[in-house]
């Protein structure tokens, strides 16, 4: 008795066809993945950015840097937070509601922290704003992180080193955090450094005079 219906197997231009299509597929998904990174390193810039713009457009609004209460041109005396948050910006550079911001930039699953202050160099210093991973900059940078930072690096030195310029890579921490008035002075001028995954510790940026 003949069987009414054959079993039979994938023929090799099947399998070829299913193959291609499973690699179009997963070529795709990559693609993807590299598009969201490449969203979130632009987003980092420019909300980096965007502190540097607030900081500049508070000067021309009150004749002073936000913090820098006595007018010497230090970040420190005063208070960052309250400062930028009461200066009505349109676009702010801080994320959350009023009376719960945070100087934070948000990117996916990680949280950046941004300090204003100084630099801890000759004459008290320059005026810098540092970026950590963590709130009290104890925290180092992973692979996507660095990735972000370089990319900061590149669209303000041209460059993704870390090691001179305008902004740098530092192994280490400021000498004092005032969280809530997200405020950072170095102990002393920190030198500059490859960036570094699990050494990074911080992003440095000279916004107001070079290194």
């Amino acid at each position: 008795m003949r069987r009414l219906h054959e079993e039979r197997g994938f023929t090799l231009i099947e399998l070829a066809i299913v193959l291609v299509i499973i690699g179009i597929i997963l070529g795709a998904v990559l693609k993807g993945q590299d598009l969201i990174q490449n969203a979130r390193a632009k987003k980092f810039v420019n909300k980096g950015r965007a502190w540097e713009v607030a900081i500049w457009t508070f000067l021309d609004r009150k004749g002073r840097f936000p913090g820098d209460d006595d007018k010497d041109g230090k970040i420190g005396d005063g208070d960052v937070k309250t400062d930028l948050t009461g200066a009505n910006f349109i676009n702010p550079p801080y994320e959350g509601s009023s009376g719960s911001e945070t100087n934070t930039i948000t990117l996916g699953s990680y949280t950046f922290y941004v300090f204003l202050g100084t630099d801890g160099g000759a004459d008290a210093g320059r005026n810098v704003i540092t970026i950590c991973v963590s709130a009290d900059c104890t925290g180092t940078f992973d692979d996507t992180q660095i990735a972000y930072a370089e990319a900061l690096d590149v669209s303000i030195d041209g460059s993704a080193d870390g090691t001179d310029g305008q902004v740098i890579g530092v192994s280490g921490a400021p000498g004092t955090i005032t969280a809530d008035e997200w405020e950072a002075a170095w102990a002393s001028a920190p030198t500059a450094a490859a960036f570094k995954s699990g050494t990074t510790q911080a992003v440095v940026y000279y916004f107001d005079a070079k290194r």
